[in-house]
């Protein structure tokens, strides 16, 4: 495979670009094949030709070159962890507590040049054959320092919610562009038919701010979407049979349905949203099956369950859903995002007032899981393909944003993200922020470097993975391109 010229050429242009320019009813045609299920517009829908066979969305695909990881796991931490009291050591922070310094930041309370310093509320210990400093808050994880790699130095273009998010999932603070998920399967497509290939887990007390903005697909097809799976009862609501109907019939009820779709679609090309309808009724069918299965943890041994802290009231509800990403990720499920933080400033880690009330709560429920999912996937040897991410949408800074109260406003400027796994160097720390925790100031890293790490230690090229439209080749790191952290990967 040429890897010097972006993926899936026709003639030195992109596949989509080259449709965009031929028009007519040629593309028509090839759309049709383009964004449709094989079995509705495979060989039939182009028997007129009797030779091109074009390929489902969801079909496998090769990568530029030999990944280091199959599959991803994002733990988000909704809210902004602060990085000075989980994992970034700034003991100058410790007896500024309570006074007044020159400190430039920016957050929701706007730019300010002076602030009140809020001290670390945790002390942090030495961990590993790295000797790397962890908080008291994180006891669990820091028992696999040796197999993480800290990114110390990470900045974003926005210190709100809404738009970090976004940028954070998608690449920009504008709405209306594919998710990473998103990309991941549009370059390489689905492993296991029967499963969706992007897969998101909320907390149950809700989503995060924008929805499913989140874990959109953008202009691609609405294929490449998340797909929200719930962490109890059924994985998605109205997925069982139909009542009174088996399989057979439900079957057959699909093959006519298909055909007349394939008919009102074969004069509109370009509606990906009724191809990808069509698309996601066939995956619907096959997840009645293979769905329950996936997520049936009861059918876990208990020396697994005791690894996640699942019979814990605190740590059960985590646990359970990174025991399901686990058993997801077993299955060929590319790209599984899991949520700590509910929709509520209370439910997640904004600590505007009470820091240690809300870090102590939110880290109480995750530490355990988090480190039972490292031990797991290593026990397996899993984790040498599977990359885990771990961070927020932004950190927090030194100050307080209030006249009283411990609590800290929202950071951009410099803030902490973790990797794990998947062709990553562990017990190793790569940037820095000063000495207040305020800025990055070695090793600048943009969102758009750890989306180019993540698409590159999957095998892609964050530069040459792109998709046609709105005139321009674009890319999840921007038409003007991002590298990975060379520095990080093994």
């Amino acid at each position: 495979m040429n890897t010097d010229k972006p993926r899936n050429t026709f003639c030195g242009r992109t596949r989509r670009e080259f449709l965009h320019q031929v028009g007519g009813g040629f593309t028509s045609l090839a759309l049709t094949g383009l964004l449709a299920q094989d079995r509705f517009f495979g060989s039939q829908a182009l028997a007129a030709d009797g030779k091109t066979a074009w390929e489902s969305p969801l079909a496998e695909k090769q990568p530029h070159f030999t990944p280091k990881a199959k599959r991803v796991i994002f733990l988000f931490m909704y809210g902004g962890p602060s990085h000075m009291d989980t994992f970034d050591h700034k003991p100058d922070l410790y007896p500024l507590d309570g006074k007044t310094i020159d400190v430039k930041t920016f957050g929701r309370g706007g730019h300010k040049n002076k602030g009140r310093v809020v001290g670390p509320k945790w002390t942090f210990d030495h961990h590993g054959q790295c000797g790397k400093k962890i908080s008291t808050l994180f006891p669990n994880v820091a028992k696999h320092v040796d197999d993480i790699c800290f990114l110390h130095s990470m900045t974003a273009d926005s210190p709100i919610h809404g738009s970090a998010l976004l940028m954070m999932n998608c690449g920009s603070i504008i709405s209306g562009k594919p998710s990473i998920g998103s990309w991941l399967n549009y370059g390489l497509g689905s492993v296991n038919e029967n499963l969706p290939g992007y897969v998101v887990m909320l907390e149950r007390t809700g989503g995060p701010i924008s929805g499913a903005k989140n874990w959109t697909s953008g202009y691609m097809p609405a294929t490449y979407a998340g797909t929200v799976l719930r962490s109890k009862g059924s994985p998605i609501l109205d997925l069982n049979h139909a009542y009174g109907l088996d399989p057979k019939e439900q079957r057959a009820m699909l093959d006519a349905m298909g055909e007349f779709n394939q008919s009102h679609l074969a004069g509109r090309a370009g509606n990906t949203d009724l191809a990808s309808r069509i698309a996601s009724y066939e995956l619907a069918f096959k997840m009645q099956t293979a769905a329950p299965e996936a997520v049936d943890i009861d059918s876990e041994p208990q020396h697994v369950k005791d690894l996640y802290g699942y019979d814990n009231e605190r740590t059960g509800d985590f646990a359970r859903k990174l025991i399901m990403a686990r058993r997801l990720a077993e299955r060929g499920v590319r790209y599984i995002q899991v949520y700590s933080g509910g929709a509520h400033n209370d439910d997640n880690w904004d600590a505007h007032g009470d820091l240690e009330k809300n870090h102590s709560f939110h880290a109480g429920n995750t530490d355990k899981p988090i480190a039972g999912l490292l031990e797991d996937l290593k026990q397996r040897g899993m984790l040498d393909e599977t990359l885990v991410v771990w961070g927020g949408e932004f950190g927090r800074q030194p100050t307080a944003e209030y006249a009283r109260g411990t609590g800290r406003d929202h950071n951009s400027y410099g803030f902490t993200m973790w990797m794990a796994g998947g062709g990553i160097k562990g017990g190793m720390s790569y940037g820095n922020t000063d000495e207040l925790g305020s800025a990055a100031v070695e090793n600048r890293l943009h969102v758009k470097n750890l989306h180019a790490t993540v698409l590159h230690q999957m095998g892609l090229n964050p530069n040459e993975l792109s998709y046609f439209y709105a005139g321009l080749e674009q890319r999840l790191v921007g038409v003007e391109g991002a590298d990975p952290i060379k520095e990080i990967i093994t």
